[in-house]
């Protein structure tokens, strides 16, 4: 399959010339005679590899790096300069490319530092992959939005005290997890200390203390030996507590003490231990209305949101879609071994329209899906062709209407709204329940059930 290059020149000669021999190694060229004409393609494609000019009749092409970088961020990019401006590919190089070649070229040189530029990529993928792996982090797109840019400069500044505790609220999948890695990072450069995750809502009731704190040998039936608990494990490091609401009362209390004073005792144990572990805490559920309820402690909710952030759903920040697939479309393709698939222009205007119920992880789930079912070289995302496409931004549906889930006049039962919302997504996917419950972070039994249909 052909490798999508984006080649940016206004010299005609050279472009056509550069174009022909690179088409000839199996690259597959657009060109673009401006800047204009390079944004242009890049809404329609997403590039492996770009050749761009430093002199353009619209602006600076080492001016545009950052951009064309934000926009496709798996490309690998060969700057073209003038003879003997080595400032320049110096400065070329620092801003991201990987290699420069000066005018006049010779295209036999062009040919050899495409391949070698994209090799190079390659290698660096798979380092940058291998590293994810072994650390269980993914690179973070940098957003474009302007409410995303303020969460991330509110962590920088958050990063400089390391054991305030942190509450990340938001809708399920707009990356809380991902957020709270990205904390982590800045607040332990040397990439050595702990980060540990708990899905509170998947710790069993009757081991969730012992989970959490650990236990002392003898402390109940099945304890044979002592064992430290996930905030000992934590210790330096990032304690991760996902869906913390779902947090037994009892318990919410023994979080209390630890985050006033560090310290916390062992179940079973009388002997005092500390733990430096930084509490960054994350739900997508009403905290507030769980306190009304008596659900929820008013002052665990309090010193958990020392700073507290909101993640704003996608479809509030329609301008970060389009960086965020690019970004995800590189890392899956690394996965999955399409390295030559982008995103056609139906798939972009249909990621534009879709107003993502499920936020970024719906947005990779259906790049993930389109990957392995569409397997030409330019994705359209069919998987989107069946769904009812609500613009960004759309107002919500009112209450009256019957699949209305957001809360106004009287109040309602929680379990209605939450039905309400499951059959909206269902509706969003066209119908395919296995995708809605994906989508809603819910197993198949319990996304029946909210439907009202399991037992």
């Amino acid at each position: 399959m052909s490798i999508p290059l984006l080649f940016i020149d206004d010299d005609r000669a050279f472009s056509s010339l550069g174009a022909a021999a690179l088409q000839r190694e199996g690259y597959a060229v657009t060109l673009a005679r401006s800047l204009h004409e390079a944004r242009a393609a890049l809404a329609r494609l997403t590039p492996a590899l770009v050749v761009l000019d430093r002199r353009l009749p619209d602006g600076d092409g080492l001016t545009f790096l950052p951009e064309l970088k934000a926009q496709a961020p798996g490309a690998a990019v060969v700057m073209v300069t003038a003879h003997g401006d080595i400032a320049s590919a110096v400065d070329a190089v620092r801003a991201g490319a990987a290699d420069y070649v000066a005018k006049p070229v010779e295209l036999a040189d062009l040919v050899l530092r495409a391949r070698r530029a994209l090799d190079t990529g390659r290698l660096k993928d798979r380092l940058a992959a291998a590293e994810a792996e072994l650390s269980g982090r993914r690179r973070l797109v940098p957003p474009a939005s302007a409410a995303m840019q303020r969460v991330f400069a509110a962590l920088e500044r958050i990063a400089a005290s390391p054991r305030s505790a942190v509450m990340l609220l938001g809708e399920t999948g707009t990356g809380k997890e991902m957020l709270a890695r990205h904390l982590h990072a800045l607040s332990s450069p040397g990439g050595d200390a702990p980060f540990v995750h708990v899905n509170c809502a998947a710790l069993p009731e009757q081991t969730v203390e012992s989970e959490l704190f650990g236990h002392e040998k003898g402390a109940f039936t099945d304890a044979r030996t002592a064992r430290r608990g996930l905030v000992e494990v934590a210790h330096g490091g990032t304690l991760f507590l996902d869906e913390v609401g779902e947090l037994p009362l009892g318990l919410q209390a023994k979080l209390l003490t630890f985050l006033d004073s560090g310290r916390f005792r062992r179940l079973g144990g009388t002997t005092e231990h500390s733990s430096s572990a930084r509490i960054v805490a994350a739900t997508h559920r009403d905290l507030p209305g769980l306190m009304a309820r008596g659900e929820f402690r008013e002052d665990l909710w309090f010193r958990l949101g020392v700073f507290r952030i909101d993640i704003p759903p996608l479809r509030e920040r329609p301008e970060d879609i389009l960086p965020l697939a690019a970004g995800i479309l590189a890392e899956l393709r690394r996965e999955l071994g399409r390295r030559d698939a982008s995103l056609g222009p139906h798939a972009r205007a249909r990621l534009a329209a879709y107003a993502f119920p499920g936020n970024v992880r719906e947005l990779r789930n259906l790049l993930e899906r389109a990957l392995v079912m569409e397997p030409g070289p330019e994705l359209e995302l069919d998987v989107l062709a069946g769904t009812k496409p609500v613009p960004a931004g759309a107002p919500a549906a009112s209450p009256s209407e019957p699949n209305a889930f957001v809360i106004s006049g009287p109040p309602r039962a929680l379990e209605e709204v939450e039905r309400a919302y499951t059959r909206w997504v269902l509706e969003q996917m066209g119908g395919r329940r296995m995708e809605a419950a994906k989508v809603l972070g819910l197993s198949y039994p319990t996304f029946l059930k909210r439907l009202g249909e399991g037992t």
